[in-house]
């Protein structure tokens, strides 16, 4: 039923260019986050593959990614797909338009996504009211929700760990966990922050003002191997909860034609050049601090791969935009099968 409704919605959906789609999906979710939920979720079970992740069992080990709900408009709606945990953000200390538009770009026959929104949010006091709201009513859904804060763009890179500090304090009593981003592409300079002296200032600023949430480091596959080895060292030392690998690219070379658009690339080309890049973090984590896989995941024998590599869940956006609401229940189903004897 899922499948045949998305087969329907799907060619209006990319007859729109893919900002207003992605608009348009959000308002509609947000308008009646928990009634789309309930007419989603008999349509979308799917058997549970339980996990632990912040001291939380999940009924899932598949995630989504931030980027999907900035604003967290549409929290309510998300478990009902199947997501053991979501990841609402990138939110900033400011309120911000983003970078010009157009600014998302669809490449269907890739099955990836080019973005430079540049962290296009309502800032970090509206999504902690927002969550607080839900909490009040009673509307907070059964799994965890993390928070992804960035870098605001008036903020001076020298300034950028009282800025992320700021985010963390105003959400430290709704959000479930944090995810520091540092490796965004799309704000000028932000990926200069995953050098060692800043990223200590961030983490332990952030870590700070967390009063004891969850707090997760993301970055960016364009590292090198040393790079990603120190990042997740200081991580460690700092007392953060878990690493998330990886971001966006700003490689071109990983598609078989260059769209000549800036900004950062995920969608299934990602695959094999993240799955490398979890493999080094994981080395370097050497089982002392979890790591979440992410990067151009669309099937159930990927998500297996990285769980038996050793990461203890795994997140996704670009392909449920490409398979629709349907794909988390086919990812857990498929997973369910493969390890049934």
């Amino acid at each position: 039923m899922m499948n045949a409704l998305w087969a329907l919605g799907r060619p209006l959906l990319f007859s729109l260019d893919a900002e207003t789609a992605h608009h348009l999906t959000l308002s509609t979710l947000g308008a009646a986050p928990r009634l789309l939920g309930a007419i989603a979720r008999p349509l979308c079970t799917a058997p549970p593959q339980p996990t632990t992740l912040f001291g939380h069992t999940l009924p899932s080990p598949i995630g989504l990614a931030a980027g999907l709900d900035k604003d967290g408009v549409a929290i309510p709606f998300w478990p009902a797909l199947g997501f053991g945990f979501i990841e609402v953000g990138t939110v900033t200390a400011h309120a911000q338009p983003g970078n010009p538009k157009p600014r998302m770009f669809r490449l269907v026959d890739e099955r990836a996504i080019i973005n430079r929104m540049g962290f296009n949010n309502g800032g970090s006091a509206a999504l902690a009211k927002r969550m607080e709201h839900l909490k009040g009513r009673g509307h907070w859904p059964s799994v965890p929700v993390g928070a992804n804060i960035g870098k605001s763009k008036v903020t001076a890179l020298e300034d950028a760990a009282e800025d992320y500090a700021t985010s963390a304090r105003r959400l430290a009593d709704v959000a479930d966990y944090f995810t520091v981003n540092v490796s965004s592409p799309n704000t000028p300079g932000l990926r200069s922050l995953q050098d060692a002296d800043p990223l200590r200032r961030i983490l332990d600023a952030v870590l700070g003002a967390a009063n004891g949430t969850p707090t997760t480091l993301k970055l960016a596959p364009d590292l090198t191997d040393e790079a990603i080895h120190d990042a997740v060292e200081l991580a460690h030392t700092a007392g953060v909860d878990a690493i998330i690998a990886t971001n966006t690219t700003i490689r071109r070379d990983l598609l078989s034609t260059d769209p000549n658009q800036g900004g950062g690339m995920s969608g299934a080309p990602l695959w094999p050049f993240a799955r490398d890049r979890i493999q080094v973090a994981l080395a370097a984590s050497a089982g002392r601090i979890p790591v979440i896989g992410v990067g151009g995941i669309e099937s159930a024998d990927q998500v297996q791969d990285l769980l038996e590599a050793g990461c203890v869940a795994v997140q996704l956006y670009s392909s449920l935009i490409f398979q629709g609401p349907g794909l988390i229940r086919r990812l857990r189903r498929d997973g369910h099968n493969a390890a049934s004897p």
